[in-house]
């Protein structure tokens, strides 16, 4: 039953995603930095918090930190309330991460993990470049 309702939440996001015709690169809002929502906010930066944890213990077990990140963004899906410009900006933040998840999930290479793991870290450093 879980495993149905992320399923359906992928694709719902996906589609969402897909039906925005400007799915360019990030921008600012007339030079200020996008609100979030705060139901949307503490997922977010629960992630960050795991993230940064992970790194600090210099930890190796990047399925660990891969499932902990899917279940937060899981957890962002499932509390979405945006709508407008800022939501269509998070998602252009959002569907990349979310790839990069994925694929640190699946990864059992160590050198691809520290590089996936590297790429998140500057993710959550774009998403503090863009959004409050």
């Amino acid at each position: 039953m879980q495993k149905s309702i992320f399923i359906l939440a992928s694709v719902l996001l996906i589609a969402a995603c897909h039906s925005h015709p400007d799915a360019g690169g990030l921008t600012l809002n007339n030079g200020e930095k996008w609100k979030v929502n705060a139901e949307m906010k503490p997922h977010i930066e629960q992630g960050n918090a795991i993230l940064n944890a992970y790194l600090r213990q210099n930890s190796t077990y990047h399925k660990a930190l891969a499932e902990a990140l899917k279940n937060q963004n899981d957890n962002l899906i499932k509390s979405c309330t945006m709508k407008g410009k800022s939501h269509d900006e998070l998602h252009k933040w959002l569907h990349p991460h979310i790839k990069l998840v994925e694929k640190l999930s699946k990864t059992d290479d160590s050198s691809e993990a520290a590089a996936l793991v590297a790429q998140i870290e500057k993710s959550f450093r774009t998403y503090e470049n863009y959004f409050k």
